[in-house]
């Protein structure tokens, strides 16, 4: 006979970043049928339970960056018993630049059913009110707290095409946007958002230099960042040159429209002249 998967299974729940009325029935539920509660922060679980009326009956366990690892034995064990874990951050979605990763990693090996109630998240959230395209994007969680360390994290990105999501702390984001605007150019394009959903919620977008002047004192409340992506320098090559780019992407496993518009994207070239060049190149 066939080993039965474990009966338990982990949920991820997506808490709220600031109003309690954001919580939809289902996290609601969850809380007050989790055996077991996995949270950051037990005050803020205490808290988020009273604002939303609901009363619960698991087993409270913290679960935070000093003590995940210990931990995950005896959720996994729990979840293996048949037990339900619910996994609650702080705010947001857990895994999120949160802790969770280890637990869900855990939980997959273990052959337990890991699922979601999901609910905000600052990173996309943050995403689309900036302003700035939301296409393609990529979230590079907290900048290194040490200015050097910092600096040159931002000089790596530089010329990522993407636009980019950073969370960064209050009494750092003015250092940070000034280093910024030094790796990535004064006038970049982004965006400071601030207590998200919250009562003071701000958003200020900008070039990078004058959001840097705007902070150079320091900001209060929970801070998402987004900057533009860089613009693609032009390379000048040859219609034979974007000819072997294309063949190249299409040898790769690329249809031939996906590999006209990447060589496109990566040359800053037309898409009608990488077109015209891979004509050209077919023509006896």
């Amino acid at each position: 006979m066939e080993e039965q998967p474990p009966a338990g299974r982990l949920v991820l729940g997506g808490a709220p970043l600031g109003r309690p009325d954001d919580v939809g029935p289902r996290l609601r539920a969850a809380i007050a049928e989790a055996d077991v509660l996995a949270v950051e922060d037990t005050r803020r679980l205490h808290r988020l339970a009273g604002d939303l009326g609901v009363t619960f009956t698991g087993r409270v366990v913290t679960f935070h960056d000093t003590v995940e690892l210990s931990r995950l034995p005896g959720l996994v064990a729990a979840m293996r018993d048949g037990g339900t874990v619910l996994l609650l951050t702080d705010a947001g979605m857990p895994s999120v630049s949160d802790p969770g990763y280890s637990l869900v990693r855990a939980a997959v090996d273990a052959g337990i059913l890991v699922t979601s109630v999901p609910g905000p998240s600052a990173v996309t959230t943050a995403l689309a009110v900036s302003g700035l395209p939301c296409d393609r994007f990529t979230f590079e969680g907290f900048l290194p707290r040490k200015g050097g360390e910092r600096r040159a994290s931002l000089v790596a990105l530089a010329d990522e095409p993407r636009t980019m999501v950073f969370f960064e702390s209050p009494h750092r984001i003015g250092d940070a946007l000034a280093d910024a605007a030094a790796a990535f150019g004064d006038d970049r394009a982004a965006a400071v958002c601030r207590e998200l959903t919250k009562t003071h919620e701000e958003v200020r977008r900008g070039p990078l230099a004058e959001l840097a002047g705007w902070a150079a004192d320091g900001l209060r409340g929970e801070i998402t960042l987004v900057v533009a992506g860089a613009v693609p320098r032009a390379v000048h090559l040859g219609p034979a040159e974007l000819a072997a780019e294309v063949a190249a992407e299409e040898a790769a496993g690329a249809g031939r429209k996906d590999a006209i518009r990447a060589v496109a994207e990566a040359t800053g070239m037309p898409r009608r002249a990488v077109y015209d060049a891979v004509v050209a190149a077919k023509s006896p």
